[in-house]
Parts: C-alpha cells; sequence; structure tokens
C-alpha cells in the first residue's frame, strides 16, 4: 500500500519534512521513496505541496499518514476532519486485563502502614517491686 508521509530531513533542533509517497513497508528513516510531493517547515509552518499530485495520488488508493491528513486539512487540500494523534496509544492483547486489574485495586482500600510501638515510660521503684512479688 503506499502512503503519503513526512521524512525529517533537517538539521537537529530544526525540523524539516519532505512530504513523500512511498511504500508503507518502508521506514520513514529508509530513504526509499517513490515521489517527492512537497516540504514542511514544522518551526514556520510554512508549507509547499504539490496539490493536484497528492489528490491524483489520493485518487489512485494511495493513504495519507494521520500527521499528513492533519496537514493535508490545514492546508486546503482534502477536506474532512482532523485525526487525534497526541493520545494515541497502541493496545496489545493482555491490556483489557490490565485495565481491570487497574479499576479493581483503585476500588480496594489500600492498608495503612502500622506505626512502630512507642517506648513505654520510665517505672518507678515501687512498679518494679510489685511485678517482682507477682
Amino acid at each position: 500500500m503506499l502512503k503519503i508521509r513526512l521524512q525529517r530531513f533537517g538539521k537537529r533542533g530544526q525540523p524539516h519534512f519532505r512530504v513523500v509517497l512511498t511504500d508503507s513497508r518502508h521506514g520513514t528513516r529508509s530513504g526509499k521513496f517513490l515521489e517527492i510531493l512537497g516540504w514542511y517547515n514544522a518551526r514556520t509552518h510554512a508549507a509547499d505541496l504539490k496539490r493536484e499530485r497528492i489528490a491524483a495520488r489520493m485518487k489512485e488508493g494511495a493513504q495519507a499518514s494521520d500527521t499528513m491528513h492533519n496537514l493535508l486539512i490545514r492546508h486546503g487540500v482534502i477536506t474532512g476532519v482532523k485525526r487525534d494523534v497526541a493520545s494515541r496509544k497502541r493496545k496489545t492483547k493482555g491490556e483489557s486485563k490490565t485495565e481491570e486489574t487497574a479499576s479493581a485495586s483503585v476500588a480496594a482500600p489500600v492498608p495503612k502502614e502500622e506505626k512502630a510501638a512507642e517506648p513505654l515510660p520510665p517505672q518507678s521503684a515501687e512498679d518494679n517491686a510489685a511485678r517482682e512479688k507477682a
């Protein structure tokens, strides 16, 4: 499947991205892409997008990554609702079980730690004599 995604090529601390068309099996840092569709400067939010090529590739079946989808909406290339990318979590098979145990542990009261026994006050000689007799 073809993906339209961002490929970083700016210096350290200066994020600058190419908008590329690539196969989804290739990573973003692999450098393997089929076509450059524009660029995006993350510091100034400036972008130069080849709108006609992007629209043509999406009609052919290319999918935009979530961040790229939001960028295309912001610059008016496509219309639609932005996707939430900030709070994304990957779900695992055991996550539903961990959620159940987490909710159970929240509902159960947490036992308080017992305080150490306080030392007894000093005793008088009369108290010691009474104990020895007993």
